[in-house]
């Protein structure tokens, strides 16, 4: 079985994946966004997330929808195996929380994340960073800013940085960091000390109460553990828009990019 995630349901690789997968006898599900969209048509099942038409070119709500719908089916994989109820209470108690959750960080942080932004709007460059989940989390906080800002952003594994990012580091680039609380946190803060060693621009995205020194952080206050991680992204999609705005581009039509991808 192969998982399909589109927002359009009409990216022209995904798609072309798709039918050759299906022709090897493969069942493939959709996690779409668009209603009546080619692959949601042609695929054996699936899902709508609908999260609303996404009328920007940069997809956020959609990546968030997809990411929770792809939960609750390793949820429902994990429970019809007949796992204990336990294993899976804390995802289904935090997934329940998430819609509050963001709400509140929208309310609380969007001011503050505004003020860091241009202070960092200066910047063609930028290094993102993260461990474990984070690391996916960094990817896409890259992303964004690179899409729509124009600055030369690119996401790397923390655990990976002596390797070869460290090196990027100067006046010209910030970093953002995102540290969770939890059993790699203080192999990240040992990451950020050589970053600020180094003179580094970092800003630190983080849930924990612990003592950081960094240039700017951004504290989230939430309930969530295991789903942290959603709240992180939100937190750079923020700071994506923001930085966007300051720099005078427009966030929701950035230049050479089209919503749907139809050409391989």
């Amino acid at each position: 079985m192969a998982l399909i995630v589109s927002q359009s349901g009409e990216t022209a690789d995904t798609l072309a994946c798709m039918r050759e997968i299906q022709a090897r006898g493969i069942k493939c599900l959709g996690i779409i966004n668009t209603v009546g969209s080619t692959i949601a048509r042609e695929a054996g099942g699936g899902v709508y997330v609908h999260a609303g038409p996404e009328i920007s070119v940069a997809s956020t709500k959609a990546f968030t929808s997809q990411i929770a719908a792809m939960l609750m089916f390793g949820i429902q994989i994990a429970q019809s195996k007949s796992l204990n109820p336990r294993d899976t209470a804390a995802y289904i108690e935090e997934l329940a929380m998430m819609p509050s959750e963001i709400d509140k960080l929208l309310k609380n942080q969007a001011e503050n994340i505004k003020k860091i932004a241009k202070k960092y709007a200066r910047h063609e460059h930028a290094i993102y960073l993260g461990r474990d989940t984070s690391y996916p989390v960094a990817l896409e906080g890259a992303l964004k800013l690179k899409e729509i800002s124009y600055v030369d952003a690119n996401g790397y594994p923390a655990g990976e940085l002596k390797h070869g990012p460290i090196s990027l580091i100067s006046d010209g680039y910030f970093e953002v960091f995102n540290i969770p609380e939890g059993d790699l946190f203080e192999k990240s803060i040992s990451n950020l000390t050589e970053i600020n060693a180094r003179g580094g621009h970092t800003v630190v995205i983080t849930n924990s109460a612990r003592k950081i020194e960094a240039e700017t952080i951004i504290k989230i206050n939430t309930k969530l553990k295991l789903l942290a991680p959603i709240l992180f992204n939100v937190v750079q999609q923020l700071l994506a828009y923001y930085i966007t705005v300051a720099r005078g581009n427009d966030v929701d039509q950035p230049r050479n990019l089209a919503k749907s991808v139809t050409v391989e």
